[in-house]
Order: C-alpha cells, then structure tokens, then sequence
C-alpha cells in the first residue's frame, strides 16, 4: 500500500507537537503559527480523518456549527504545518518520544469514553450511551456495527445536556429532514423504520438547572408534529424566581414556562411526543423498567428521597457526560477528574507534584473536563497557546537544540497526511453528491487508508 510522502522539510525552529485534530488542537495551532513565526507544528491524530468532534460530534442537522472547518482547512495550508492521521499516542509513539523530538508537546486529544450510570443492570443490552449513539450516526469508525433497536415506542435518555437533546431531536425528527445532511446511511435505514414516538429526557435536578441551552430546546419545541409535555409539578415556584435568573437562565427557563403554558392552553397531542421529567435519579433497572429515586432541590443540589417511581421504556440511553482516557502510562493522569493534571494548561510533573513538566502542555477537553461549546474549546486552547508563546518568549522553554520531528520515524507507517486526507474529503462528497446529500462518510478504516494512498 502506498502513502503520500512527507515531503515538507522542518526549519531549524521550535518544533511543536500537538497530539488530537480535534478543535482544540487546531485552534492551538492557529494560534501558535500567527503568534510564532518561527514554529514548526506537527498534529497527529489516531484516526485517519482530522476534526474530531467537528465531524463526529455535532448533529448531521446542525451543519452551521461545522463551518469552523473552514478555519482549520485555512491553518493547514500555512507551510509551517503537518498532519499525520492514523498515528496513535500510546500505540505508535510515545509521550516520551514525543518529548525528545520536539520542544512542546501539546495533548488535545479530548474525551473518549462516558461516564456511568453506576447502577444494577446498567451492562445489559438495552442500555447504550449517547455518545456511542452519536459517534453511530455520524460515522465514527468502529460504531457503525452499534445496532440500536429502535422497534420499541419509547426511548428515555437519561441526562439532560445539550448531547442528550439532539439524540432526541434526532430520534424525533422526520427522516425526510435527515435525508440532506451528512448522516451515514445505515443509520438514515435503521431511522427510517424506528417505531420511536415517546422520548422522556430525564434529569436529576430540576428546570432552572437544566444543562441544555435554549438554541437546542427552541429546535425541540419547532420540531413538526412533536408535542412536548412537560409536568406541571416540576415548575412549582420556578414562576417566582425567573427575574432573579442571570438573562441567559432566564431566557431558557422563560420558553420552557411558555412552552407548558401552550401545553396546557391547546390540548393538542401529536403522534410523537417529548417528554422531559425533572428531578429523578436511576437506581436500577429490570427488564423494560427503570426505577427512579424521586429527589428534591437543597441549594441546587438533587438529594435523594424515599419515594421512587417506575418508568416502562424499550431502550435507555445514558447521557451524563464524557470522560477523557489515559493514552500513555507518562501522563499524569487524575482518575477522580478525568483529566490530564495541569496549571493553566502545563502539565503538572509526574514525579515532582507542585511543579510542571517542561514543554508539556495539555488544552481542550483533556485539560478542563467535558463542558462547554465550540468557542469554550477555542478560547482554552487560544490561552494554553498563548501561554506556549510567552514560556518561549521569555525563556523558560529552550529551543535552542534542533528538534528531528515525528516524520523519520513514521517513515514505514501508514500515515495520512493533509494532501490524503483532501483525496479522502474529495471521495465523500462524490459518494454524497450521488445520494443528494454533502458528503457519505467512509467509516472504515482500512477503506479510509486505501482512498488516502489512490
């Protein structure tokens, strides 16, 4: 098989290695190529595709939110920049290799895997997590043989984020309003013959804590031929604190008001319906039954009670956030945060706590846990760059010695690099435009490899 050759030839620079093409490493380095003009940036990324969550993240109808493509396709043109796809941290290079190559060494590579329920019975057949859901019907390599059943009517999602409300949306929207955007096609098959109409949304607190944003909830509520039912219970008192709510909150919890307001006033039930359920926590499962401990609010926090409640669902999706992973036994992983330890972005030493490891940064994700949007990562990864440019600048970061770079040892492996990558982008847009959709994602990685070296 053969691979585009690396011909790009490294100036006697800083050589900086930025590990996960995810938002977070190309805003990294954006900010490092306009900041430093003498640099060198290598990205690698374990897939052979780039982008990350970008591409199989954000929902297939969202597809404003994927023109930050643009600006990344933009910092890989600069000549200063490479790409190696399908190079792993932990399986093809080490951390310490990485160190003695380069100068800095930049972790971007976000989070991978989902928290827990933590319950009896969570491990059977009929619990799948959001994210692999997600990771399905955007394409992700490896999910494609996820095979949700979606034969039953009603599906609870337990979690109540914005990851949470567009599985919903998903599952509720009219295929039809699918069949143009850049979902894969086994899931637009498996949608297409859903025999969803009931979608609970769980939550463990209540509705002035909710942690999806009103952009998702006004897409829900718009949603043709869905009701959304809420529980009246569930708004008791929150009519009377809503102006002291900061205006984002506010807002939110004033279209949710609305929106039970209209419920109430019209009376009209549609053939599916969204029914979000406030303040419950799952304590086990049985079968088709969850059953939920029923809490209440003490200084925003959800405390348990006695009284529990039943709910008969045909598929539970868990969906209480990601958790990022240990790629290479020399990160000083925390466990209890999910996170790369760090102080501002440099990476606190394995050996010696209160100090940081020399030209070992970590941004996004990894560094601060999985919460926020697109800009939440940018401006992280702009301040952990920026803080790069200033250790260099003032001189606590020597780059003085020639670094070699990544490049001589990937030599013999099969590497993507940007012009594959393009070959690959060019493949799945022609594979779309022949379905009448923008692109079809390939999401096989042999098929991946094999398109990148035509």
């Amino acid at each position: 098989m053969q691979f585009n050759t690396i011909t790009k030839h490294y100036l006697n620079t800083a050589k900086i290695c930025i590990v996960g093409a995810g938002p977070a490493g190309f805003y990294a380095a954006q900010y490092l190529l306009k900041h430093l003009k003498d640099c060198q940036v290598d990205l690698i990324e374990k897939l052979p595709v780039p982008f990350g969550l970008v591409r199989f993240g954000v929902a297939p109808d969202h597809p404003e939110v994927k023109r930050v493509i643009h600006t990344f396709n933009k910092t890989a043109m600069s000549p200063r920049f490479q790409f190696f796809g399908n190079v792993s941290l932990g399986r093809d290079v080490t951390l310490q290799q990485l160190k003695s190559w380069y100068h800095v060494v930049l972790l971007t590579y976000g989070a991978d895997k989902d928290r827990q329920l933590d319950i009896p019975n969570e491990r059977e057949m009929k619990v799948l997590s959001a994210r692999e859901f997600v990771s399905w019907y955007n394409g992700l390599p490896g999910a494609e043989n996820l095979q949700p059943d979606l034969s039953g009517d009603s599906v609870t999602i337990i979690g109540q984020g914005n990851v949470a409300i567009d599985v919903a949306r998903i599952l509720l929207r009219p295929v039809d309003d699918l069949k143009k955007s850049d979902i894969t096609s086994y899931a637009l098959d498996v949608l297409s013959s859903s025999k969803v109409k009931k979608v609970y949304l769980v939550g463990r607190r209540g509705p002035l804590q909710v942690a999806f944003t009103i952009k998702e909830l006004r897409e829900m509520l718009k949603l043709p031929r869905v009701s959304t039912i809420w529980k009246s219970e569930d708004f008791e008192g929150v009519k009377e604190v809503v102006d002291t709510l900061p205006r984002p909150r506010k807002r939110l919890v004033e279209l949710m008001l609305k929106s039970l307001k209209e419920q109430q006033q019209i009376q009209v039930e549609n053939d599916k319906k969204f029914l979000p359920i406030f303040l419950r926590s799952p304590k086990f499962l049985n079968g088709r039954e969850v059953t939920f401990t029923i809490n209440k609010l003490e200084q925003d926090r959800a405390l348990p009670t006695n009284a529990t409640e039943m709910l008969k669902t045909d598929l539970i999706l868990r969906s209480i956030g990601y958790e990022a992973s240990c790629a290479d036994a020399d990160i000083h992983f925390n466990t209890k945060s999910g996170c790369v330890s760090n102080e501002n972005g440099r990476v606190v030493s394995c050996k010696h706590e209160h100090t940081v490891d020399p030209g070992l940064y970590v941004a996004g994700w990894l560094a601060t846990g999985p919460t926020g949007v697109i800009l939440t990562t940018m401006n992280n990864a702009f301040l952990v760059a920026k803080a790069i440019c200033d250790d260099i600048t003032i001189g606590n970061l020597k780059v003085d010695e020639t670094k070699p770079g990544v490049a001589e040892w990937l030599k013999t492996k099969p590497v993507v690099t940007w012009k594959g990558w393009n070959k690959i982008d060019i493949e799945e847009v022609k594979r779309g435009q022949l379905l009448g959709k923008p692109r079809e994602k390939i999401v096989k990685i042999e098929e991946l490899l094999t398109v990148a070296s035509l």
